[in-house]
């Protein structure tokens, strides 16, 4: 129904969702399995040096004997990285930026050679007054992962946020007069480096923590990533498999028009043209028309309610895995992940990740033992861009 906030007289019509609610949509697919290319692809984007994803020497001499993909590349092997299925109807005079990610992982490792198929739901939303820009949609859409065996691998339940950009545009809380884009010193760099350099080495090997030897109140090492610019965002959206030319299809059943095809209520300039790809790929690529442009076009994020680019909540989510993963070693798995996006990573920022230990449980949901960290990630300011927890096997012998 229209929702009018009772602070603002605002009005937000989402009379056109109501009728996808707990509707299967999306039919869309990738074309070919992963390779190690990919893979490595995907870690370098996100600076994630762990041998085990990129350095054939050093995974073939592990206890995975080869190349493997992160826990956070399954994001990769989906066309809409989840988001698509939260992002259905249209909401007129509205854009859209990603709030958030829950993940279920069921067991096993994705390989070169590996292909996923996905079933797709948009699973309902609520309508919330903010100060971003009134009245506000959040809208959540569930994606199922399944081996070519038709095994379960893994299910996603993505957050969109949906708002009237006119109104963010006028309160401005993101806008470019509110924020400027920071310099830093070499002595800054020296530092950032240091820490990023450390972490890097404060795991390499890939040595699992005992159950047992954890406790509650431990802490991860500091991590850093940054400082981010158009180039880094431009690096992490290509590493996304969906995002290089020619690499999916559309697949509904014979007749049926998919929604995602449909017009969502964004800008003109904000928009696909489905038809226009077919010639032209850049008209279906986002790092220069549709909804994502705005990342790396300052102008267009100037209409959206954003002072500049600025990064990926996709990212932010596959920063989280892989950094609670590497923690957890070879030996760990992460059974559950959670997280909430606070703000997007802007142009100009480091972002610093800190984790600790807050549970224990020696009999879990899971079947097995797991602890549970959580995950705070902050801008050099101290603001906080993401809030997270994940549940991690970790081995249990005395």
């Amino acid at each position: 129904m229209a929702q009018t906030s009772p602070e603002t007289d605002l009005i937000l019509d989402t009379r056109d969702v109501d009728r996808y609610v707990g509707k299967q949509v999306v039919f869309a697919e990738m074309w070919d399995p992963a390779s190690a290319t990919e893979i490595r692809r995907w870690v370098q984007a996100l600076d994630y040096a762990n041998p085990l994803h990129y350095d054939e020497e050093a995974a073939r001499a592990s206890r995975f004997g080869g190349i493997i993909a992160p826990q956070s590349f399954t994001v990769a092997m989906d066309y809409g990285h989840g988001c698509h299925p939260s992002c259905i109807g249209n909401v007129p005079g509205t854009h859209l930026i990603f709030g958030g990610e829950e993940w279920w992982f069921y067991g096993g490792r994705i390989r070169p050679g590996d292909f996923l198929r996905q079933e797709r739901f948009f699973a309902g939303y609520k309508v919330t007054d903010t100060s971003f820009a009134g009245p506000t949609m959040f809208s959540d859409g569930d994606t199922y992962h399944y081996r070519e065996d038709g095994t379960l691998f893994a299910k996603e339940r993505a957050t969109s946020i949906r708002y009237l950009r006119e109104e963010a545009n006028r309160r401005g809380v993101y806008g470019k007069e509110s924020r400027g884009v920071k310099s830093w010193t070499a002595a800054e760099m020296e530092e950032i480096d240091r820490i990023r350099l450390d972490w890097i080495l404060s795991n390499r090997e890939g040595a699992t923590p005992n159950w047992h030897a954890v406790t509650v109140g431990d802490t991860l090492p500091r991590r850093v990533i940054g400082p981010h610019t158009p180039l880094t965002f431009g690096f992490e959206y290509r590493a996304h498999r969906q995002n290089i030319w020619g690499t999916w299809r559309w697949n509904p059943p014979e007749g049926y028009q998919d929604p995602a095809k449909e017009n969502a209520g964004f800008d003109k300039d904000m928009t696909y043209d489905f038809e226009a790809q077919k010639i032209d790929p850049r008209q279906k690529d986002g790092l220069y028309y549709g909804p994502s442009s705005g990342h790396l076009n300052p102008a267009k994020a100037e209409k959206i309610g954003m002072g500049g680019t600025y990064g990926y909540g996709a990212s932010m989510n596959a920063w989280h895995l892989d950094y609670v993963a590497y923690w957890a070693g070879h030996g760990g798995y992460v059974w559950h992940s959670k997280t909430q996006f606070r703000k997007p990573a802007f142009e100009g920022d480091v972002t610093f990740f800190e984790g600790e230990v807050v549970e224990k449980f020696e009999t879990s949901e899971f079947g097995m033992p797991t602890v549970r960290i959580k995950t705070r990630l902050t801008t050099q300011d101290g603001d906080t861009i993401l809030t997270g927890s994940a549940d991690v096997a970790l081995p249990h012998v005395r």
